[in-house]
């Protein structure tokens, strides 16, 4: 070990003897101070240079602050992610949240055989947030349009519109509008590939009758917001509407949903199907003869209903043909006449005049009558048959079969003016039928307090009073069924989201006559087919019933022809009611409306499969000698 580096401390030799020993001084670097005579000499190694000193502690700040700077960001890092981490994460998610309403699909309605007269089907409304649409930029389009014009001329090829006319509906502040209604899917999943800022699309069921016009007037139609506004879609829509749901998702930059995102779903409960009791065919038949008979005899109009005899209603035709696909102007009228439009039915009402009679034992199907061509009340006022003859022996059974006015007066006095009040009430006259269809009239029966001058005589052959086709025909039904009134109805029953069918109960029926009168009354319509005034009734190889009328009309004036009848009569199953409104041709409705109930009903009964009769019929004298 070298002297220099030794830390053992050693006596200097003087210099004065050194030099003399040596003869030689040694030299001492310029930048060292001579140590002081007697001071310790320092041990260790020599102090650093002062530059050195200085750039280790602007090193050693500078580490401190970088690590205060780290420490800081670590706090803050730990504060955000550790703390309030959740919190931000939650609120942010919130701001990305949009919740859109999802819409329970709408019940079908089908005929008594599923044929589906309204449904439902799948389709998409395109949407636009205003606000976001000015976002958009061309990300290298051709035509490198920004904002509403850029979005407008990739959209509208899409969509089938003219660009410059969609770029009006993208300009402006709104966050949602509807730029186009029920589009196809296809068109929708072509919408959503363009991933255009601020355009949508919403899941929405449009409704479509594929049966257009056939039973257009029963079904109705909904409008754009899926409400029900005539007809069934209307009286039903509390059952056939579905219950909404909603549907909260994640949505990106451009309001389309985020792929993998959040996404929450109440679901939307689909509405009932309803099973009606019409048969569409049937209702395609009626609808066709009736329209034509209109033509072909200039009629204002009219109506034809077939019914069971137990109150299901199979038909229920309309002269104006109404397409629930397009309502246009019709929309705003009432479209079922048959149940809201009330007329005086003439000679069809003597039924009830001749089951009261036979029900309260004032007359005899044979009894014999002496009838003249008028009568005169005790007021002075004259009643009239149809036409002019001369005094005619008729027994009762004559008397409803030639559909004399003065014969049935004479008849019907016999009944107080309470009985004959009674049983107009009785088989539904001045009360509504309770059938599903909105706005039906319950027509006019007065009590006969009421009555003035001719009414109490003209109530007995259907003046006086007013009816509904559908309540008319009910009359008919209910001598069909043994006399038992059983409400018309047009509902067979309801099918659940789930597929399960519940058959509608029917309604409880009302004795009004007895099965023995309704029989002789059946008899005595019978009488009227095969030789009265309603031979142009008749349906080869079936026993029919029926009855003729003629009725003025005053609001517009005119003539109600009318023919009513049952099927077949030996095992009554159909009743068919045909009203033709001021026919030009001719006002009875043996000539007009006869014929058109020979060929629906006719059609009715091959539909439903009924044998045609079996023995002829055995009918009372309708003359005496």
């Amino acid at each position: 070990m070298s002297e220099r580096s030794s830390t053992v401390p050693r006596r200097r030799t003087p210099p004065a003897a050194s030099a003399g020993r040596t003869g030689v001084a040694p030299r001492r670097p310029a930048t060292t101070p001579a140590p002081r005579r007697g001071a310790p000499r320092p041990s260790g190694p020599p102090a650093p240079p002062r530059a050195v000193v200085a750039s280790r502690s602007r090193m050693i700040g500078l580490v401190t602050v970088l690590l205060v700077v780290l420490v800081t960001f670590a706090g803050r890092l730990v504060y955000v992610q550790g703390i309030t981490g959740p919190e931000i994460a939650q609120e942010a998610r919130e701001k990305r949240m949009t919740t859109a309403q999802v819409l329970g699909a709408r019940g079908d309605i089908t005929d008594a055989n599923g044929v589906v007269l309204a449904t439902s089907v799948e389709r998409y409304h395109v949407t636009v947030n205003q606000k976001q649409v000015k976002n958009y930029r061309a990300r290298g389009s051709s035509d490198g349009l920004d904002g509403a014009a850029g979005v407008a001329s990739r959209l509208a090829p899409v969509l089938g519109l003219n660009a410059a006319e969609l770029g009006g509906d993208l300009v402006g502040d709104r966050g949602w509008v509807v730029v186009a209604r029920n589009v196809l899917p296809d068109v929708a999943r072509a919408v959503r590939a363009l991933r255009l800022d601020g355009v949508g699309v919403e899941k929405v069921a449009d409704r479509v009758y594929p049966k257009g016009t056939v039973a257009g007037n029963i079904v109705g139609f909904v409008n754009s917001e899926g409400e029900g506004l005539q007809g069934l879609e209307y009286a039903l829509h509390g059952d056939l509407k579905g219950t909404p749901g909603k549907e909260r998702f994640e949505r990106g930059k451009g309001g389309q949903p985020i792929p993998g995102g959040v996404s929450e779903a109440n679901p939307a409960q689909d509405g009932r199907s309803v099973r009606l009791t019409l048969d569409s065919d049937l209702q395609w038949k009626a609808e066709e003869q009736l329209r034509a008979k209109v033509t072909e005899t200039g009629a204002d109009g009219g109506a034809v209903v077939v019914m069971r005899t137990t109150g299901e209603v199979l038909a229920l035709a309309e002269s104006v043909p109404f397409d629930p696909n397009t309502p246009g102007d019709q929309a705003t009228t009432a479209l079922s006449k048959s149940v809201t439009e009330v007329f005086e039915p003439g000679s069809t009402g003597k039924v009830v005049t001749m089951a009261a009679a036979l029900e309260e034992g004032v007359v005899q199907p044979t009894e014999a009558f002496e009838v003249a061509d008028r009568w005169t009340t005790p007021h002075g006022e004259t009643i009239k048959d149809s036409h002019d003859h001369g005094v005619e022996k008729l027994t009762a059974t004559g008397v409803f079969a030639q559909s004399s006015n003065v014969g049935t007066v004479l008849i019907g006095q016999r009944l107080t003016k309470d009985q004959r009040y009674h049983y107009l009430s009785a088989f539904g006259f001045g009360s509504r039928t309770g059938i599903e269809m909105p706005g039906e009239s319950a027509g006019l029966l007065r009590t006969p307090a009421d009555w003035h001058g001719r009414d109490e005589f003209a109530v007995l052959y259907g003046q006086a009073v007013s009816v509904n086709a559908l309540q008319v025909a009910s009359v008919f039904a209910t001598i069909a069924n043994d006399g038992v009134r059983v409400p018309p109805r047009l509902i067979a029953g309801w099918t659940s989201p789930d597929g399960r069918y519940t058959p509608q109960a029917p309604a409880e029926g009302t004795a009004v006559v007895s099965p023995q009168t309704a029989q002789a009354v059946l008899s005595m319509m019978e009488s009227a087919v095969v030789e009265g005034t309603g031979k142009d009734g008749a349906i080869p190889g079936y026993r029919i019933g029926g009855k003729t009328g003629t009725a003025q009309r005053f609001n517009p004036s005119g003539y109600t022809a009318s023919f009513i009848g049952v099927a077949p009569v030996d095992d009554p199953q159909v009743v068919t009611a045909v009203i033709l409104h001021n026919p030009r041709t001719s006002i009875y409705g043996g000539t007009v409306a006869a014929p058109v109930f020979s060929t629906v009903t006719g059609y009715a009964l091959q539909q439903l499969g009924i044998a045609p009769s079996g023995a002829p019929a055995t009918l009372f004298p309708a003359t005496w000698e």
